[in-house]
């Protein structure tokens, strides 16, 4: 799966919280409180969606209507996995021990991961 750049993110989060098929329009008035995006740019941000096989462009009618083709878990998870094997060698424990070593996790943060883990466990 490619990546997302930055405005590819910021517009399929926005069809990720659509259950129906949207139109550029609805999709720039959505994007207008982040971005000062022209119609224009935004339709090739949209092709290339299309073409990376993220959005699915219905044309059968006058207007066109978006719909995304990758789900919000199936992308964060690929980004997810695609990440921890880039930065981490895919150890988890290197991922934990970096975020504690540099003081982001807080101690709070440790014991919702501990009950995390432990609701894992008794799922089993």
């Amino acid at each position: 799966m490619e990546k997302l750049g930055n405005t590819e993110f910021e517009i399929m989060k926005i069809l990720w919280t659509q259950t129906e098929p949207v139109t550029s329009n609805f999709i720039l008035k959505e994007l207008s409180p982040y971005h000062k995006y022209k119609l224009a740019s935004l339709m090739t941000s949209l092709q290339r969606l299309a073409v990376k096989g993220f959005v699915y462009c219905d044309r059968t009618t006058r207007t066109n209507f978006y719909t995304a083709l990758i789900s919000e878990d199936e992308y964060k998870t690929n980004e997810s996995v695609s990440f921890l094997e880039r930065l981490f060698g895919n150890s988890i424990q290197k991922l934990v021990a970096g975020l504690y070593g540099n003081n982001i996790l807080s101690q709070e943060d440790i014991k919702e991961l501990r009950n995390y883990l432990d609701e894992l466990d008794k799922e089993k």
